[in-house]
């Protein structure tokens, strides 16, 4: 009798311990995740978003369903708060950009600072090596789960006016930037008038002739047909490049299992990697055919000389200068440091 009660005692012990541990926590999961994003698919930033929901929702056999929200509508489109909103719990995931966070995380500048990283593998020395490991760590004090990096990719200038060679071509052109300050700098100090606004009021502002001008990753010009909004000249200068961060509202993150946890971050990983191999496709081969694309458009495509594009990086080194101080000296050092010493 003894025996039988002590065997119903242990039945019962894991019976509630099976009752209390995988399917109780997730029980306790969100029906549904709002994952913010500022362009939607078919864009490569909006394919990070996509791939990445998709790969969480296979691999935790659907205890986790994400919800992709373009346009960052969870905060009525003002992208420079999205960092602020995730911080409070309104978003819960983003695949974010560092030039719409760097207002509230100063180190993100980092990649907008003007020339700093001349390819590819400068991006990558910098996201994939010991400067992308210390940005990471402040964005976890700052109260987000950093998990992986994509790219938005180099940022092109185009325009309605004129092809642009040399500073003295974008004097007085009315060129839309970015909320970011340091973007009003260096469009400054190459003579142009910067105009600060949201991509959803870029792209009127650009049909109805109120902006001459914008920047942006190529991809972009594409998707949107720019051409169809006078948008007639592009220029390739690589002055700065946007990676992306995947990254989970704190809360959320400890409110996963330590095995979703992980399923969550390989899947970053993952979707970053393809989501870089589609944002540099025809971009990075030797005879770019993202830009023979466009030409046949009708468009004027202008690559810079050397010595064109130091006049360039000439006038915007007191920008360089300036900002250096503000995303810190010894980071902007280390990151010079890992560019001199990337493989080519």
């Amino acid at each position: 009798m003894k025996l039988r009660r002590h065997l119903l005692s242990l039945l019962a012990a894991a019976t509630a311990f099976g009752a209390f541990s995988a399917p109780a926590a997730a029980a306790d999961y969100k029906a549904e995740y709002r994952l913010s994003i500022v362009l939607a698919p078919p864009t490569p930033w909006g394919q990070a978003a996509k791939i990445w929901s998709d790969l969480v929702k296979e691999r935790t056999q659907g205890r986790i369903n994400i919800k992709l929200y373009p346009g960052v509508s969870l905060i009525q489109g003002d992208q420079t708060r999205e960092f602020s909103a995730l911080r409070q719990g309104v978003i819960d995931m983003a695949v974010g950009s560092t030039i719409n966070w760097s207002p509230q995380v100063k180190e993100l500048n980092l990649f907008s600072l003007p020339f700093l990283m001349p390819d590819y593998a400068a991006i990558d020395a910098l996201t994939q090596g010991s400067v992308g490991k210390k940005i990471f760590q402040t964005l976890d004090k700052s109260g987000v789960v950093p998990l992986a990096w994509g790219e938005n990719g180099y940022r092109e200038v185009t325009n309605s006016k004129r092809a642009i060679k040399s500073p003295a071509d974008l004097k007085g052109m009315k060129i839309r930037v970015v909320g970011s300050p340091i973007y009003s700098d260096m469009f400054s100090a190459m003579g142009a008038n910067p105009t600060q606004m949201s991509w959803a009021d870029a792209q009127p502002a650009l049909s109805s002739g109120a902006v001459d001008g914008q920047e942006n990753p190529l991809f972009l010009f594409n998707v949107l047909k720019m051409q169809n909004v006078g948008q007639k000249f592009v220029t390739s200068w690589g002055y700065v490049a946007d990676p992306l961060i995947f990254v989970v509202n704190k809360d959320i993150w400890a409110s996963w299992t330590p095995a979703d946890q992980a399923i969550v971050r390989q899947a970053a990983i993952d979707a970053g990697k393809q989501e870089i191999a589609i944002a540099r496709k025809g971009l990075t081969e030797a005879d770019k055919p993202a830009f023979k694309d466009i030409a046949a458009m009708g468009v004027t495509v202008t690559h810079l000389t050397p010595a064109e594009r130091e006049a360039f990086v000439q006038v915007t080194r007191p920008v360089y200068d300036k900002w250096k101080n503000t995303v810190g000296v010894a980071l902007v050092k280390e990151a010079e440091d890992a560019i001199a010493a990337r493989k080519k």
